[in-house]
């Protein structure tokens, strides 16, 4: 794969050797061109809880560390997700859409509850050969000797396919459910953003609750059934959800159950093509897949930030933070500390203690569906390994342009024949 030159990367690079006060890391073209690398080494060195007082999503401090955002994500007294929301990006006052991940416990824990048996051991246990089923026939369906969009014929389907069975959602019309996480997560002010204001996702989303809302009401209706809306309809805590908490919570299971599998498929095959050493590894050691799994997982780091707000003045490395402040968790820096995780820019399948990542957040807030990505992906690798003796990535992917979804929209490869 030929280097292209990239002028907007090189100019954002080079500002990274700036002064330190003018750091504004919430630039989603940071993560688009992917320059946010020098920023976060100098923050982790040099200013660890650094404060930028101007931004286009108003002011914010950055926590950069692993350990310090460890400690943030179980401090959910003093660093409160229901305040403010979980991105560093504010939802319009008249155009929330609440859901359990923007609440703290014990709201939180029990909405949580409800969803959390599709996630169970012994179910994932029970998907496992659908899972792998549908692996097969996606797999057996790519082009041969020709170029194609690895982002929409594998791991849009792949996550797409799973999402319409953990919903029961009608098979047909499975790709509303990837038309509604992108519309739930785009940035407006992306060129290619399927939606340019705050209004017009608000009105898309509410037209997915009108078509969830019917099948919602069906799952009431009938006996408890092993689906996220059946769960949601029995719930002692979801059934009687408002319309705007039923849109917060549909497309936070949506979203949570499509993106950092999507993006660690995609993510993951990228590596592999630009680390050919690991790659030769693991096919000499399928064994390897799992931690291979984990590692992708750190690499890609699928949600870039989640954002708390201080319900009260606290002191973090002698900076004062003031409630009300934003407080933004950078998982993209914590899994690269140098301080936490051994040769953190190498990417490396057999890493020891490959699972101690940020990835999945830590404590309540964990990702609720963090063993189902995990599954996914461990299939996708056993079933890919056997089946082709090479994947030629053909050019660099096309990003999105988001600091919140470290996102792959379209990645160029061929399957030699």
């Amino acid at each position: 794969m030929n280097a292209i030159k990239n002028p907007r990367r090189d100019a954002l690079l080079a500002a990274a050797s700036g002064p330190i006060e003018g750091f504004d890391v919430s630039s989603p073209a940071l993560y688009e061109h992917q320059a946010w690398g020098p920023y976060f080494a100098r923050l982790r060195r040099e200013d660890p809880v650094h404060h930028c007082p101007e931004s286009r999503f108003g002011p914010y401090w950055s926590l950069s560390r692993y350990r310090d955002i460890m400690a943030t994500e179980v401090d959910h007294a003093t660093f409160s997700s229901e305040i403010g929301g979980i991105q560093v990006i504010d939802q319009p006052k008249d155009l929330q859409r609440p859901s359990f991940i923007r609440t703290d416990p014990p709201k939180h824990d029990e909405q949580r509850k409800v969803v959390q048996p599709i996630v169970a051991p012994g179910n994932l246990a029970k998907m496992e050969p659908l899972i792998r089923e549908r692996t097969r026939r996606v797999l057996d369906g790519v082009p041969r000797n020709e170029e194609f969009d690895w982002v929409e014929h594998v791991s849009i389907e792949l996550t797409t396919l799973m999402l319409a069975t953990i919903f029961d959602f009608p098979y047909e019309e499975r790709r509303k459910l990837t038309w509604w996480s992108d519309v739930a997560i785009c940035d407006v002010a992306a060129e290619d953003s399927p939606v340019r204001t705050e209004e017009a996702r608000f009105e898309i989303l509410k037209e997915m609750a009108g078509t969830m809302s019917g099948l919602f009401e069906e799952r009431r209706k009938g006996p408890p059934k092993f689906d996220l809306l059946s769960m949601l309809a029995h719930g002692e805590a979801t059934r009687e959800m408002p319309l705007r908490e039923f849109m917060g919570n549909l497309a936070l299971l949506i979203v949570g159950g499509n993106d950092t599998t999507r993006n660690s498929m995609s993510g993951g095959l990228l590596a592999m093509s630009e680390n050919p050493g690991e790659m030769a590894k693991l096919r000499a050691n399928p064994e390897l897949i799992p931690s291979a799994v984990s590692e992708i997982i750190r690499w890609v780091t699928p949600v870039i930030h989640m954002r708390r707000t201080a319900s009260r003045d606290v002191e973090i490395h002698g900076r004062r933070i003031r409630a009300g402040d934003k407080v933004v968790m950078w998982y993209v820096s914590g899994n690269r500390d140098e301080e936490a995780i051994e040769d953190p820019d190498s990417f490396r399948i057999d890493r020891p203690k490959v699972r101690q990542h940020l990835s999945f957040g830590f404590g309540v807030h964990r990702c609720v569906g963090n063993r189902l990505a995990e599954l996914q992906l461990r299939i996708l690798w056993e079933e890919l390994l056997p089946r082709f003796e090479q994947i030629e990535v053909l050019g660099p992917p096309r990003r999105l342009y988001s600091n919140f979804i470290h996102g792959i929209r379209s990645l160029p490869v061929r399957i030699p024949g």
